[in-house]
């Protein structure tokens, strides 16, 4: 080649390195995003927690709007087709959740338009997204280039004291039931709701002996330590937190105590970390309770001003800069997890769609390989790391299906209402 051309070639690397972003390069070069990448490239990448349904539901643009809410282009949330194929998810989890405080026509109505909407997105893109129900479907999806698809419910609510519409969302394809949301119910104590049974009453046991009957999950994030305790006790199956962190780091009544992590070694449960700020941030956390107990001062020192509660308030934001979370305190919350409970007991629960602000390096779906390589660099084995990714939430879900299918053959569907065992309706 003469000297011309190697000049001219020369030149021309310089010009095409010129519009390669710095990120692109430093990403290739990092051997434990690779690693991460190769590892979710053939073990299932199981995410607990998503709530796209809520999030489609409550679009600003078209609410409700399946088809509008066009997940093969760029989706305004966290969540789309493309960006789940570079996050590698295997699985996932979309939550159904409503809220607690919903009083319109009954709870009943407005959770079965969740599912509804989930089902029919899980159903508008058959190239990637795969309605699921049995553990053993992740593998047979993941095998296919699909994402298993689950429903997940997020608060026993919904079943309106009824173990009826307990079974009837399960034959819906509700694969696990978040006892509580935020309001405690007349059968269980919430987290961030003032207990009022010290846990579950007669008939909030019953609802988890049901539960374990059928093969739904139960899952322990939003409740109580009391719940959490009382669920343990009666529970014949392993438990899930679908979206919660470690209390020990972060002390937010959503947050799970150690002494209730070291009893999933003998429950064989999981505990699935989530991509929430407060929860793994102690820095997000005491600034959220100070701008809370801000916000009370000023609505009590000017109780009928909101202007000047308005005003106070975004002067006391703009001398108190927001806190950030990282990828690190998220590593840090699931190896906490893994120190107490055992390295079977940890998986992640990203709550994506279900937050408006977002980890530092974990901003959407895409990310997740991002939080493996962080792993991968603190010194995760493959073995560890392909647990943390999906084994240890498919051997829950399959170790919740073998004893609901041994609990069929000894005990008939429960009739039991909560006026029958708890003696009246709480109030």
């Amino acid at each position: 080649m003469s000297h011309m051309l190697i000049r001219f070639a020369l030149a021309l690397l310089l010009v095409v390195a010129a519009f390669v972003p710095a990120s692109v390069g430093a990403q290739a070069d990092d051997p434990n995003l690779a690693r991460a990448k190769r590892l979710l490239s053939s073990t299932p990448l199981v995410d607990g927690h998503n709530d796209l349904p809520w999030r489609i539901r409550e679009d600003s643009a078209k609410p409700r709007n399946v088809v509008a809410y066009d997940l093969r282009g760029k989706a305004p949330g966290h969540t789309d087709l493309a960006r789940m194929k570079q996050g590698m998810i295997g699985a996932q989890f979309w939550s159904v959740y409503i809220p607690g405080e919903i009083k319109d026509s009954g709870y009943a109505r407005v959770q079965l338009e969740q599912i509804d909407i989930a089902r029919r997105f899980i159903a508008l893109y058959p190239e990637r997204l795969a309605f699921a129900t049995r553990a053993s479907d992740i593998h047979r999806d993941f095998a296919q280039g699909k994402i298993a698809s689950f429903l997940g419910m997020e608060g026993g609510h919904a079943i309106e004291n009824s173990l009826g519409a307990l079974r009837a969302y399960y034959d819906l394809g509700v694969r696990y039931m978040t006892l509580t949301h935020n309001v405690t119910l007349d059968w269980a104590d919430a987290a961030l709701d003032e207990p009022k049974h010290g846990g579950l009453t007669p008939f909030g046991k019953e609802v988890v002996r049901e539960m374990n009957r059928l093969g739904m999950l139960v899952d322990l994030s939003h409740v109580s330590p009391g719940t959490m305790s009382a669920a343990l006790d009666v529970a014949e199956a392993p438990v899930i937190f679908s979206h919660s962190g470690a209390r020990a780091l972060v002390d937010h009544r959503r947050n799970v105590p150690d002494s209730i992590l070291v009893r999933l070694k003998t429950n064989g449960g999981i505990v699935m970390v989530p991509f929430v700020t407060s929860f793994v941030s102690a820095k997000v956390h005491d600034q959220e309770n100070a701008r809370d107990d801000e916000l009370k001062a000023a609505k009590t020192h000017y109780p009928s001003d909101s202007l000047a509660v308005a005003h106070h308030m975004a002067e006391w934001l703009a001398s108190h800069p927001a806190q950030t979370a990282t990828i690190a305190d998220v590593a840090n919350h699931i190896e906490h997890v893994r120190d107490v409970a055992g390295i079977d007991h940890v998986g992640i629960g990203s709550d994506f769609d279900g937050i408006t602000d977002t980890i530092q390096g974990l901003g959407d779906v895409s990310k997740f390989p991002s939080l493996f390589a962080e792993l991968a660099r603190r010194g995760w084995s493959d073995a560890d790391l392909r647990k943390l990714a999906g084994q240890n939430l498919i051997r829950v879900f399959t170790q919740a299906e073998t004893v609901a299918a041994r609990l069929q053959k000894e005990r008939l569907p429960s009739t039991a209402t909560i006026t029958e065992l708890d003696g009246r309706l709480h109030p």
